[in-house]
């Protein structure tokens, strides 16, 4: 390749935020190749195999040939935003107007002289010579989304773009503004047993599980990412891998709560209450098996709904068509995919993700996809349907949670992504990458890198689209909680793209707009009154915590990773106010599990581990936390009667030090303080094993208890009263 090539192949890539090297967790730097920065552009959708040269002075010129950037986001604090303006310089002396419309339909308008606003930059593009100026506007602009426009008093054409108002901070609940430190159960939902549920945990479980947080004295209950899955193929059950983020897994759906469900009698039917059971007592989630038994009900209550409610008209009805009229393009795409999937899948069941469907309906607003609308309008509103009863289950567990008073509430998570074949990317496909993933560079745990296989936005797309797919993915996620934690929040300033196919170590960073998309965060937070939580573990960029700490964003602090630069636990006076602390996560160890090493066993029998090095180093490390877990327990007066710092004394943990770590991390000033139920009853096993597969149960582990026998157990309200007399009230005066 030419020296020539070569240098407009690297201007190309800095103008798309590609990195042009990274440094892994040994702090080894790592050229990007030019391979590789050629097939990321290509994922960004840009055409790389023609003149490149071209193609660079082109995107870096797009800029200056549009008056208005597609959107601006200001902080209301700042006083009334200056926008910038690109126009010809020959335009100078000529007379424009503006006008701005806000949300509540007010309209600002005014004229000026581009010559009389300050010049901030001028630029030459195909021989004619722009000018970009400031424009003030002449009074601040309140929080939100608005309208603004550009144009000259003789012309009808206009420019637009979307002026974004943001708040100096993300919302925080009034219990953390009075101090008050809260702690919560977070739980993996589909995890739950109950004597009533189809053998995976629902909705109405979740209810059952605020009213005894809410009991044991809780303030926060927390859940695994609820987005909506895969119907037609049930196997691909990762909560973070979804068909899409903007809409809910209607596996958690109450059945037996729907109306049109509660006028039909299946009961009777012996063959389903001995489905039932079985499901019930299964010690993992069987999602085939669930799936079949609830689509098939769903199935014929929506029949009963179509039969009895949409035939006649009936104020069911009507509301199902307000909700779908309320959903929009969004619902009756993603209705749509679900449709065309289970079509295709019908006729060729290895056919699965709408990339390996027939091409002419790849495209959703092909006239394929708009024929298919127009002929299969049942089966696209039987999952329509079904949104709505899982829009209205997940709205009255929020609306629960705020009867109940809890300081927050309902906390929900949101995944990086969603997969390549699913509705999200169908529906969106201009603005996510084609051809990369996100993913991770290596680190000890993975030598070569992480690919998680789910497609990332494209900066410039995004922008483009005012970023629309954004505040979309937000409000759907905040809507019902009072808590939303974001997975890898190190992703709102870069994130880890893959070339697909390639090595994870052959990947690079790609920048993206953070204080664009900080502003908007803040701005969804407000109106959500939703509490942020950013996971910041991993490798985080200098700088970041700072600004997410601004902004009022939550660390994530899991006890595990909390260490002294000696490998001591953090003491709790170290932790962070601005934080959620928990002992460990869905893809860590459980605290049992921790002690007997089962975590690193399990890796060792599935060849896991890159190297016997890597293992032997890991287990004499987790040899020396045990002794320094007891001793950091005996530094806070913790250890339960009897016991000592001799780890070697301990071959199990009991109740009572499972307590006494718990409380360890209650004494902290952190504002919000996550429990595990796995820790409380006891289980070794994790909820996730990074690095498998199918080779382990991922996602499938379900608690050990029954919901019906929590109270009479006495283990998680005994833990509830420990964290409460440790965290009610203010901040320790020790800490204060």
């Amino acid at each position: 390749m030419s020296e020539g090539i070569n240098e407009a192949l690297q201007r190309l890539a800095d103008l798309c935020g590609i990195s042009s090297d990274y440094h892994d967790i040994w702090g080894n730097r790592h050229v990007v190749s030019d391979l590789t920065r050629r097939r990321l552009l290509a994922a960004m959708h840009l055409p790389v195999e023609g003149d490149l040269a071209a193609l660079a002075l082109e995107f870096e010129n797009r800029d200056w040939q549009r008056p208005l950037a597609p959107a601006m986001v200001f902080k209301a604090s700042a006083g009334a935003p200056r926008i910038e303006v690109t126009l010809p310089t020959d335009l100078a002396q000529r007379h424009c107007r503006w006008s701005l419309t806000l949300e509540d339909g007010e309209c600002r308008r005014g004229d000026f002289l581009p010559a009389d606003l300050e010049a901030v930059a001028e630029r030459s593009v195909a021989g004619t010579r722009y000018q970009r100026r400031l424009l003030p506007l002449p009074q601040p602009v309140p929080t939100g989304y608005h309208r603004f426009e550009l144009g000259e008093p003789e012309r009808a054409e206009t420019a637009r773009m979307q002026l974004i108002v943001a708040p100096d901070q993300c919302y925080q609940p009034p219990a953390l503004r009075e101090g008050r430190r809260i702690w919560g159960p977070a739980v993996q939902l589909y995890g739950l047993r109950s004597q009533r549920n189809w053998g995976i945990g629902d909705f109405t479980d979740l209810k059952t599980l605020l009213d005894l947080a809410a009991e044991a004295g809780a303030g926060i209950v927390g859940v695994n990412p609820l987005h909506a899955l895969f119907p037609d193929q049930p196997g691909q059950f990762s909560p973070y891998s979804p068909s899409s983020r903007l809409f809910v897994n209607i596996l958690y759906l109450d059945v037996a709560a729907i109306p049109d469900f509660r006028e039909q009698d299946l009961d009777a039917d012996p063959d389903f209450r001995a489905d039932l059971h079985r499901l019930r007592e299964s010690e993992l989630v069987d999602y085939e098996a669930v799936s079949a038994l609830k689509l098939a009900a769903l199935a014929r209550a929506y029949r009963h709904f179509r039969d009895r409610h949409l035939a006649t008209g009936s104020a069911r009805a009507d509301a199902f068509r307000r909700f779908c009229a309320e959903g929009g393009e969004a619902l009756s795409s993603h209705a749509l995919f679900e449709a065309l999937q289970a079509h295709f899948r019908e006729r060729d069941a290895a056919v699965w993700g709408w990339p390996a469907w027939p091409p002419e309906y790849q495209d959703p607003h092909g006239p394929a996809v708009t024929a298919f609308a127009r002929t299969h309008a049942a089966e696209t509103d039987f999952y329509a349907y079904l949104q709505w009863q899982a829009e209205l289950q997940l709205a009255e567990a929020g609306e629960h949670s705020r009867r109940l008073g809890l300081g927050v509430g309902l906390y929900q998570d949101l995944a990086v992504g969603a997969s390549p074949g699913g509705a999200e990317t169908w529906a969106g496909q201009g603005v996510y990458a084609a051809g990369a993933h996100a993913g991770a560079p290596p680190d000890d745990f993975n030598l070569h890198g992480q690919d998680w296989g789910l497609p990332p936005f494209v900066p410039h797309r995004l922008r483009d689209a005012a970023y629309a797919p954004f505040i979309a993915t937000l409000r759907a996620n905040m809507r019902h909680c009072g808590a939303l934690r974001i997975d890898h929040v190190m992703n709102l300033t870069r994130l880890f793209w893959v070339p697909a196919g390639a090595s994870a170590a052959e990947g690079a960073y790609v920048s993206y707009p953070l204080d664009d998309l900080l502003g908007i965060l803040a701005l969804e937070s407000q109106r959500n009154r939703c509490l942020v939580i950013g996971e910041d573990l991993g490798t985080v960029p200098d700088g970041l915590r700072p600004r997410l700490k601004a902004l009022g964003v939550l660390s994530y602090r899991p006890l595990f990773f909390a260490r002294e630069d000696n490998g001591d636990f953090l003491m709790p006076a170290r932790f962070p106010d601005q934080a959620l602390v928990c002992i460990g996560t869905h893809d860590l160890p459980t605290l049992r599990g921790f002690w007997l090493g089962q975590d690193l066993a399990a890796r060792a029998a599935l060849g896991l581990f890159p190297s016997e090095e890597l293992r032997a180093s890991l287990a004499a490390g987790r040899a020396q936390d045990r002794p320094r877990l007891l001793q950091a327990l005996a530094r806070e007066g913790l250890l339960p009667a009897g016991m000592t710092a001799d780890a070697q004394t301990l071959p199990d943990v009991s109740f009572e030090l499972a307590v006494a770590v718990h409380r360890y991390l209650a004494r902290s000033p952190a504002g919000v303080m996550a429990v595990q139920p796995e820790d409380v009853f006891a289980v070794i096993e994790q909820a996730n094993l990074p690095g498998s597969v199918n080779e382990h149960p991922n996602w499938r582990r379900k608690l050990p208890l029954e919901l019906e026998r929590w109270r009479e157990d006495r283990r998680f309200g005994d833990l509830g009263e420990a964290l409460r007399r440790e965290r009610d009230g203010s901040m320790p005066d020790a800490l204060a």
